[in-house]
């Protein structure tokens, strides 16, 4: 089926509808450094380019021809006046008021979207009423289900809320319920195991262990997530910086990282620490060099055989279900602090495959 992709990001929609074989037609993305990443990795020679999604005109959108699919991320932005009127007048002024204008002109048989799971319960969930309540208004019968990326093959604690729109008329098949059960997957607790901080309180110092399953690393501003690491683990994800919130723990993990950070620059993406050893003076890296298992730069202890460190770019993309390859052509066009960003703001590719066959699935 032909997809358009809104509030594309760096691609993340794409590349999983691709893999189960739906093309893209076009795509809308504001931002320009996660649109050069976007046109770098995928090709997009001959097709439907937007950028500003508010700025494109009805007359544009009936340009665009016929979709079978409209996939989008859309931002979660406060629906200041969701539930006044109830239905489609009460999205406009949001940005999930455009998907709904999108959806009005080109009449897709299927929306494909996806937001943060506290979507279901903004303003005692009258948010999501409207939202279900516009697309109602506009033919289609709506399915949901919040899916964990880490029950999707990637060791990243991150719950979204899918949602899949059907024309009314064109399928009667659920997608939903979605079961990942089948993917390789970790699930034990975090545990406390000390403070960095010099007093010893605070949160923004907290150590904690992780055997399998580490906190969520959430899309906002603010300094990075810290991890402790074994000293003799294989699987290395961390994050440094003290934060505001959450992010400022640090976590000891040997399976599923957490969800990842948009980091917006200014210093606040994920560092190096690296405590001085014989002929490495130490110091402040922004990559790791503590990748592989017989580095003799593996020096960074926090106690007791723990170490710290941070997530690396690609490492972030991997949380995400990027293959190496798509990371390998955004770093050509994009800065470290941006890659950060743009992986914190992505979904996840093997959430949005898994979801994608489901979808195909229907058509056969």
């Amino acid at each position: 089926m032909k997809f358009l992709d809104l509030f594309a990001g760096i691609g993340g929609f794409r590349l999983g509808m691709e893999s189960a074989g739906h093309e893209c037609i076009g795509f809308c993305e504001i931002d320009k450094f996660a649109r050069a990443s976007y046109k770098a990795i995928h090709d997009t020679k001959g097709e439907i380019e937007l950028h500003d999604i508010t700025a494109v005109s009805d007359e544009s959108i009936r340009g665009i021809g016929s979709v079978d699919i409209i996939c989008g991320g859309f931002p979660c932005q406060a629906f200041s006046i969701a539930g006044n009127r109830r239905g489609f007048e009460d999205t406009r002024g949001t940005l999930f008021f455009e998907i709904a204008r999108f959806a009005s002109i080109l009449r897709p048989k299927y929306l494909f979207l996806e937001n943060v799971k506290g979507l279901l319960n903004h303003e005692n969930g009258i948010t999501f009423e409207t939202i279900i309540s516009t697309l109602d208004e506009l033919g289609y019968n709506v399915e949901w289900e919040v899916l964990n990326s880490k029950d999707f093959g990637v060791p990243q604690n991150r719950e979204r809320v899918f949602i899949i729109g059907h024309l009314r008329g064109e399928c009667t098949r659920r997608v939903f319920p979605l079961s990942g059960e089948n993917q390789p997957t970790n699930s034990q607790s975090v545990i406390k195991i000390g403070n960095v901080n010099p007093s010893g309180n605070g949160m923004n110092g907290e150590v904690y262990q992780a055997d399998d399953l580490a906190p969520t690393l959430t899309t906002n501003k603010g300094e990075g997530q810290k991890i402790a690491i074994k000293s003799n683990t294989i699987k290395q994800f961390g994050v440094l910086q003290p934060n505001f919130n959450q992010c400022g723990v640090i976590y000891e993990t040997d399976g599923i990282a957490p969800t990842i950070r948009a980091y917006q620059g200014g210093g606040l993406e994920p560092k190096i620490i690296q405590r001085g050893h014989g002929y490495n003076k130490g110091g402040e890296h922004d990559i790791a060099p503590t990748l592989t298992r017989n580095s003799y730069q593996e020096n960074n202890y926090l106690s007791d055989g723990f170490r710290i460190r941070k997530l690396t770019p690609r490492e972030c993309w991997r949380l995400q279900g990027f293959p190496d390859w798509a990371f390998d052509k955004a770093q050509e066009v994009n800065s470290n602090s941006q890659l950060y960003k743009q992986a914190g703001n992505s979904v996840t590719v093997s959430v949005i495959a898994a979801i994608a066959k489901e979808l195909e699935i229907l058509i056969e």
